[in-house]
């Protein structure tokens, strides 16, 4: 078996480079085996990230236990909760392309054999995903798990709690102590954020896919079996470069729609539409809008994890995790069982024995779902030609179709300034322009809005619709992703006040009651608004980026 990282032993030409890997420390012996790189993206300021460091060390343990050379390498991460509300928001979703760029100058650079990527958060998981896919090399990703449910009142609670206290607060349903005490307990410890958010969704459909090992994306960050999952990355990524099974062998067109599948079954963070189809495109998958909506259709909703309902990430893990959820889809018929997994064996081979226990409540069979379409819905109308993404599983019955009045505002600050403010009324639709990812730029989270209506009680009987994005916390009518976008000149920038707007998620559709001549005639006098970008690298990320149904990704 011929190694990328032979080009360092044993010839005269490469000595020079030797002499640098042995001023690392590496001995003769350690560099005629694999050369994994161990892709951490550690921090002390991200609380999903701080116990990466542990992970990455078993990981490494597990890569010498099994005959290889581990070698940590560095990624970046920036916290989704504590950028939300303010510039650092903007820096989101285009760190994703830092850290693909990044994990693929460093591999490439220094010539790996393997890698095992140890992101947790929103976007480290789908980027470091996306170099995997780009560099088709034998990969594995085992994240740092979920955190535990904090606990008020006897209440199992997360962080979508917390953001929505800050609208009850200001609604005066709660007092000034009654806040400090839910910021004091909703997040116990490390590990990314307890319920159905973009972190824990993609740590979740990186199993799904077979890019990580069973339990990725439920075991919790605190117990032992996280840290016997990361040895056991480090085991199996070994087994994967002896065997040359690469990325693009597990990421492929029948995996990235059992992905999608069980997106559907989970409910999971409407974020991870724009992740899967940047790493479709990066694994040179054709995969478009519609085909969410086809695969909703026939793959019913059985999970309800906060923000959609009262279950957490570990209940997830006590009901059997993920692999219980595509034991129930494989049973229905619903995923392709023959996929290649990091495991070395199929997904129905990894599945053989699992079934799912009827003594607990986060998820349900198949005979008794949530609902009979999937978790989320892509909605298309005069306003979003090309699409707009929904949660439905976490909107109330009665908002599943409205029509409001508009309320229309250029930027998230100013929708929130009039959202505290007590401005906005029952049956009215949330309007926020230019938060694409060109007009943001960088297509910025709304949860501080949508967690606001919803402390205020009024998530069902307000909507709001946006360029820009949601938390996985958010829950409500809430509508993003709407291309084209404002920025772009698409149709959802002639939205005025007042003007009057239909949304029926369980038909797919949102639609504008103004005539095509009015809307033409808007289109005329329309002129973008100028806006400031701060910084060199959003001014390149801005010219760069394609529309959100593309995936947000850079041409």
């Amino acid at each position: 078996m011929e190694l990328r990282s032979d080009y360092f032993v044993g010839r005269p030409e490469t000595a020079p480079q030797r002499s640098l890997l042995k001023a690392c420390g590496f001995t003769d012996e350690e560099l005629k085996k694999p050369l994994i790189a161990v892709v951490s993206a550690h921090s002390e300021i991200v609380p999903g990230h701080i116990n990466l460091d542990k992970i990455a060390a078993a990981v490494k343990a597990g890569v010498y236990a099994a005959g290889g050379t581990p070698v940590l390498v560095p990624a970046i991460g920036v916290c989704d909760g504590i950028a939300m509300g303010h510039i650092g928001m903007k820096f989101s979703l285009p760190s994703r392309e830092l850290i693909a760029d990044s994990v693929e100058t460093m591999v490439t650079a220094h010539l790996f054999d393997g890698m095992v990527l140890v992101p947790n958060c929103d976007k480290i998981v789908p980027g470091m995903v996306m170099a995997a896919c780009r560099l088709n090399l034998p990969a594995v990703v085992v994240s740092g798990g979920p955190m535990l449910a904090g606990n008020v009142c006897g209440e199992e609670v997360s962080l979508s709690k917390m953001f929505e206290s800050v609208g009850a607060h200001k609604a005066g349903l709660i007092d000034d102590k009654q806040l400090d005490d839910i910021t004091a307990r909703c997040c116990p410890g490390c590990g990314s954020c307890a319920g159905m958010y973009s972190a824990n969704s993609m740590n979740c459909l990186c199993e799904a896919i077979g890019i990580g090992l069973p339990g990725n994306g439920t075991i919790p960050a605190v117990f032992s079996e996280r840290t016997i999952l990361a040895k056991h990355a480090g085991e199996a990524i070994v087994d994967m470069v002896k065997k040359n099974i690469t990325a693009r062998d597990i990421i492929n067109e029948r995996s990235i729609k059992n992905a999608v599948a069980c997106d559907m079954a989970l409910g999971c963070s409407s974020n991870s539409v724009l992740h899967l189809l940047a790493i479709a495109h990066e694994a040179g998958v054709e995969l478009d809008l519609n085909m969410f909506n086809e695969v909703s259709e026939k793959t019913p909703n059985l999970c309800h994890l906060a923000p959609a309902g009262p279950t957490h990430m570990q209940d997830l893990y006590y009901a059997g995790g993920v692999q219980a959820v595509l034991s129930e889809l494989l049973r229905g018929g619903m995923i392709d069982g023959g996929c290649m997994t990091v495991t070395g064996k199929t997904v129905k081979e990894n599945l053989d024995g699992v079934k799912l226990s009827k003594a607990q409540n986060a998820i349900r069979p198949l005979e008794n779902p949530y609902t009979k379409t999937g978790g989320l819905a892509i909605l298309f109308g005069n306003i979003a030609k090309n699409g707009c993404v929904v949660k439905r599983s976490a909107v109330a019955p009665e908002m599943l179709r409205h029509e409001g009045k508009a309320r229309v505002f250029n930027g998230e600050e100013e929708a929130i300034a009039a959202i505290y403010a007590g401005k906005i009324n029952h049956g009215d639709v949330v309007v926020i322009k230019y938060e694409g990812p060109k007009g943001g730029p960088g297509m910025r989270e709304m949860l501080n809005p949508t967690s606001a209506l919803a402390g205020m009680g009024l998530d069902k009987s307000v909507a709001l619709i946006t360029d820009g994005r949601f938390s996985g916390a958010s829950r409500g009518a809430s509508i993003g992703h709407v291309s084209p976008e404002a920025a772009a000149g698409g149709e959802f920038a002639l939205i005025e006040e007042g003007d009057v707007i239909q949304i029926d998620i369980p038909a797919y559709s949102v639609h504008l009651k103004v005539t095509d001549e009015e809307l033409e005639r808007r289109r005329k006098a329309w002129k973008c608004p100028e806006k400031e970008i701060p910084g060199k690298w959003l001014k390149r990320y801005a010219a760069m980026v394609s529309s959100a149904d593309k995936g947000a990704i850079l041409s």
